[in-house]
């Protein structure tokens, strides 16, 4: 399968500690010559932290994608009435945001493009990042993992004597992962 000709959207959310290697997972991607439009939660868009400037993310990502950034409710409301995306990748996935879309809440841009992908029956791929995946958070999971057309990037622990509940996903199986998805399929082995 060839993802050449298919609209990705692909949305970044806070867990800004894997925000590099998920940049480094959108350079893969973009090799595919898929139109990559990217979504970067209001948080993400406008946040300094200790990993990084926004504004370097935000220009790196344009850098990347060749397309503008969607990043508010407004600009990411019509991708549902007019079926932009073949496909939507969550990377990295916050817990805060596993349990908007587990809960079909739309208050941020990137829950509405998530809803918008699975009104249209399109792949949501989620990439999950956060510290409480064994915790508060895994009901959000084992609600997502029954949930149609929604596929998991594998996920493991990142520090189990130190975090945990703490889960990340291999940000290096995004693009299998995408591929299966776009046949229906989820990646084996789920959990790494």
């Amino acid at each position: 399968m060839t993802l050449e000709n298919l609209n990705i959207g692909f949305a970044l959310t806070g867990s800004f500690c894997t925000l590099k290697r998920t940049m480094e997972a959108l350079k893969e991607l973009s090799k595919t010559k898929a139109n990559i439009i990217p979504i970067m939660s209001e948080i993400t868009y406008s946040t300094d932290t200790r990993f990084g400037k926004a504004e370097d993310f935000i220009n790196e990502i344009k850098n990347i994608c060749g397309n503008e950034i969607i990043n508010t409710i407004k600009k990411a409301e019509p991708i549902g009435p007019k079926n932009i995306l073949d496909a939507l990748i969550i990377a990295p996935c916050t817990g805060n945001t596993l349990s908007k879309i587990a809960l079909g809440m739309t208050d941020t841009c990137v829950a509405m493009a998530a809803k918008a992908s699975l009104r249209n029956k399109n792949p949501l791929i989620i990439a999950v990042s956060t510290n409480d995946g064994l915790g508060l958070s895994a009901q959000n999971i084992a609600t997502l993992l029954n949930t149609k057309n929604v596929f998991f990037v594998p996920f493991g622990q990142d520090d189990a004597k130190n975090k945990p509940n703490s889960l990340v996903a291999d940000m290096t199986k995004i693009s299998d992962t995408l591929y299966l998805a776009l046949e229906g399929e989820q990646i084996q082995p789920l959990i790494k």
